[in-house]
């Protein structure tokens, strides 16, 4: 073989092999790059419905609802949230398509059986919902299983589901920097021992008023938040309805103001969308700390407000970062003096 010859076959073999490396570097980093696009920032467990809801403004039927909908939507103008849920064969795909455009991963969501609804109404007094009838579904037998690419979000929802479901979520969660906790006054009274369980391990907690008074049987809302921080909770966060919302720390307590609106149509779901800007703020901004947190209730604030303009998700749909930084500047003015 002569020279030229086989110079040419080593550099021809140099050659594939160097494409080759090039090739194997380039999939790695492909893999590595759509990994970390699927990756999440909030890992949001929850129910996502179907809702028929009558308030003396209006009727909607069958329309989207459930507590992980509304707050991964909320949450999604600022980050990337993912839901842990269960719906059923019956569920509109139109739906899912909806939040999977918002960005909303959905890999979490199970299918089978039938989807859960929910059917209420409101009088005037828009802070409490009368509930008219339940279908669990699915969502009865529903075990949650947390993806791969979720166990290492670094903010965790655990919303308004029974608490022996929010512990099989934290349970399979990887160290996340925060936990926030939500529930309801059905959980109070029939699962409270499993309830108070979660609670100790969370680093937000989140209730209404009428749900502090009723778990820590107490007509004193900061006699209640100090109960919850002995807890183990680090803060704990009373919703208001209209009113606003309180925040208790060991040290101290914030008091958010409720946003007057003109109009209100339907206030289903005005609490989850709260949760999710409020969490979803924290995971843009990186920033846990007490005054981020401050600032993070009032976009819950906001965004919720938004919320009540319209039924299911009507008006969030169309809301844009402009309103959301425009009504922000309405808060500061409404705090000023």
């Amino acid at each position: 073989m002569s020279i030229g010859v086989e110079t040419d076959l080593v550099m021809s073999g140099y050659k594939a092999h160097t494409q080759g490396f090039y090739l194997k570097t380039c999939q790695n980093f492909i893999k590595k790059r759509l990994k970390l696009y699927c990756m999440v920032d909030i890992a949001i467990a929850g129910s996502v419905a179907l809702d028929t809801v009558k308030t003396p403004f209006g009727e909607a039927k069958e329309v989207l609802g459930g507590a992980a909908t509304y707050s991964s939507f909320a949450a999604s103008f600022f980050a990337k949230p993912g839901i842990i849920a269960v719906v059923g064969e019956d569920f509109p795909q139109e739906h899912l398509e909806l939040l999977k455009n918002r960005g909303i991963d959905l890999s979490g969501i199970k299918k089978e059986g039938k989807t859960f609804r929910w059917k209420g109404s409101y009088g005037y007094d828009m802070n409490e919902a009368r509930t008219l009838k339940t279908e669990l579904g699915s969502f009865e037998s529903f075990k949650p299983e947390v993806p791969e690419e979720y166990k290492k979000a670094k903010h965790v929802f655990l919303a308004n589901i029974n608490p022996e479901l929010q512990l099989q979520v934290l349970e399979q969660m990887s160290n996340p920097d925060i936990v926030m906790l939500d529930t309801m006054n059905l959980w109070i009274e029939t699962k409270k021992q499993q309830l108070l369980e979660v609670i100790k391990k969370v680093d937000v907690l989140l209730l209404n008023d009428s749900e502090a008074r009723e778990l820590f049987k107490t007509p004193n809302l900061m006699k209640a938040a100090n109960s919850a921080l002995k807890l183990g909770a680090k803060h704990v966060i009373i919703k208001k309805g209209e009113h606003g919302a309180l925040l208790f720390t060991d040290t101290s307590h914030f008091n958010a103001p409720g946003y007057p609106l003109e109009v209100v149509k339907d206030p289903t779901g005005c609490g989850d969308s709260f949760a999710g800007a409020l969490i979803g703020y924290l995971a843009k901004t990186g920033n846990n700390s007490e005054s981020n947190l401050r600032k993070a209730i009032i976009y819950g604030s906001i965004v919720a407000s938004f919320n009540a303009e319209d039924f299911s998700l009507n008006r969030l749909k169309t809301l844009s970062s402009n309103e959301i930084e425009s009504r922000y500047k309405a808060f500061e003015d409404i705090r000023r003096f």
